[in-house]
């Protein structure tokens, strides 16, 4: 009986899989490296090859770490990040890289070479942007395929197809051309409540008309938990499984986590509305589900049926987090390489001052943690970092308080985002956090503390694997819905409730927070 999926999960840096049964329980995982090209400020590039075989290996280790035979697994399931394949027209990779080199056929989803190019569709004020907080980001795919076409016209000329990553992963293992709802509708300004989905008046636009010609893009699109095949021989020999496996519709990593943090809610609309998922490891995503759109200046969405059949989905989040605190750590003094032994160290220090110099720990440092740009609220690529209060130490003391400030800043970039996202009607009163945050318990805390919020962490840290298990368990039939999915494979979480005792310390912080943004603004506008 084929009662177990195997999930996928994409990140940054590495390839990961998992092994699950119907019930939820993961019982093996692998994980792959995978390389980036850094050729100049603001160029990230990915080699999908390379990434295709990280897969292949992570899979093949999963499977064998969890005991299970190939014909037991009815599907498997990827997800991604919104990172750009380019392939000819005969499938071959295709180069995005100024370098010219051909293998290196993906811009990642933190490159932000087309700046210029997300301004551009931002003026247009077209309709499709009230479906991403009437700003559009370089991290959407529209503006990296317009700088692509003005900037690499060889490249353009010779394309056969464009995919997000989590479509190419599902082509490379089906041959299918089915392009994911979640994937679309999320990144590429799909409008899944209208029909057609394409706006072709504002690919006219922005100068993209021959888009769906040029990227082999069809007009349907493929919802969660629909399978788009079956392996093909060449794809199940390469993973390790074989030929009845299905492949459900690929998701975005961050709504796969929201799916997985958010699954034991998922029959129960009212219940779904007032829950949050923060999907927290390099950078954050905040994922919300209502039954009603409603207006999201500054975050993306609402996106139709991103996720769950009739419902609506906004993202939030902030472009730099866990990387923000890597970068505190590399560029001081009294730091180095950002090892997970080195944060764990920092943490345990941070502890100690505090257990001595209580709230007054740090207290004149001031940190705006926009130093990738302001995702949300405000949706400002060009936006900067700030930091106010230092001295001369250089100390490893000195290290962890800046780490500290850093930290807080982090958690009240959470706060004020929440803090809109009530403005424009939404309710969530409950954060449910996943990804590499949750081994940090500096920002468990803040994340609790300075929001207000109750922070559910699920029992098992895999939350972006599971919600990729749980699609891929419907899309085999081993669930007729998202919901009964859900209800049967989510694990469960602990639970913590804010201290109410910090909570004057930190609304005199966020105080001085929105503050620091208000001066920002005047020392920008100074001439």
């Amino acid at each position: 009986m084929r009662d177990h999926v195997v999930a996928v999960d994409i990140g940054t840096g590495s390839a990961r899989a998992g092994v699950f049964t119907s019930r939820g329980a993961l019982l093996g995982k692998g994980e792959h490296p995978i390389i980036m090209n850094r050729p100049r400020e603001n160029h990230a590039e990915h080699n999908s090859e390379n990434i295709w075989a990280a897969v292949c290996t992570a899979v093949r280790a999963a499977v064998a770490a969890s005991g299970v035979n190939a014909s037991v697994i009815g599907a498997i399931g990827f997800d991604a990040t919104c990172s750009l394949v380019v392939r000819d027209t005969d499938g071959k990779p295709l180069t995005v890289s100024t370098g010219g080199e051909d293998r290196f056929d993906t811009i990642v989803w933190l490159d932000h070479r087309a700046l210029a190019e997300a301004d551009f569709c931002t003026a247009t004020k077209h309709q499709v942007l009230e479906h991403s907080g009437h700003f559009m980001s370089p991290e959407m795919e529209m503006p990296k395929l317009m700088w692509l076409k003005k900037n690499l016209p060889q490249s353009w000329a010779r394309a056969g197809y464009f995919f997000d990553l989590a479509d190419f992963m599902t082509w490379k293992a089906t041959g299918s051309l089915a392009r994911s709802r979640c994937t679309l509708t999320a990144k590429w300004n799909y409008l899944a409540h209208r029909k057609p989905g394409w706006q072709t008046d504002f690919l006219n636009v922005i100068g993209l008309g021959d888009l769906r010609e040029r990227g082999s893009l069809p007009e349907e699109t493929a919802p969660v938990g629909e399978s788009v095949g079956t392996l093909t021989a060449e794809a199940a020999e390469a993973l390790g499984l074989d030929r009845e496996c299905h492949v459900g519709a690929g998701m975005i990593d961050a709504y796969a986590g929201a799916l997985g943090t958010l699954a034991g809610h998922a029959g129960d609309l009212n219940a779904l509305e007032h829950q949050l998922a923060l999907i927290a490891g390099t950078s954050s995503c905040i994922v919300s589900f209502s039954r009603e759109r409603k207006r999201s200046t500054g975050m993306w969405g609402p996106y139709y049926e991103a996720v769950f059949p009739d419902t609506w989905l906004v993202e939030a989040g902030q472009s730099a987090t866990g990387a923000l605190l890597d970068y505190i750590v590399g560029m001081h003094a009294a730091g180095g390489e950002p090892t997970a032994a080195l944060h764990d160290r920092i943490v345990k220090r941070i502890a100690e001052l505090r257990a001595v110099e209580g709230d007054a720990f740090a207290e004149r440092i001031h940190v705006l943690p926009d130093f990738h740009g302001n995702r949300s609220p405000f949706a400002d690529p060009h936006a900067v970092g700030v930091v106010s209060g230092l001295t001369l130490d250089a100390s490893f003391d000195g290290l962890c308080r800046l780490y500290w400030r850093t930290s807080v800043g982090v958690a009240l970039g959470i706060r004020h985002i929440l803090e809109k996202m009530h403005d424009y009607g939404y309710v969530p009163d409950t954060l449910h956090v996943a990804g590499g945050h949750v081994k940090n318990a500096v920002l468990m805390e803040l994340y609790s503390d300075i929001t207000g919020c109750k922070v559910v962490v699920p029992k098992m840290n895999e939350a972006v694997l599971l919600g990729t298990a749980i699609a891929a368990s419907v899309s085999c039939g081993l669930y007729d819905s998202l919901a009964a999915a859900g209800a049967a494979m989510y694990p469960g979480g602990h639970e913590r409730l804010p201290d109410k005792r910090k909570k004057a310390l930190y609304d005199r912080d966020y105080r001085r927070f929105l503050a620091m943004y208000r001066h920002r603004a005047e020392l920008d506008s100074m001439e």
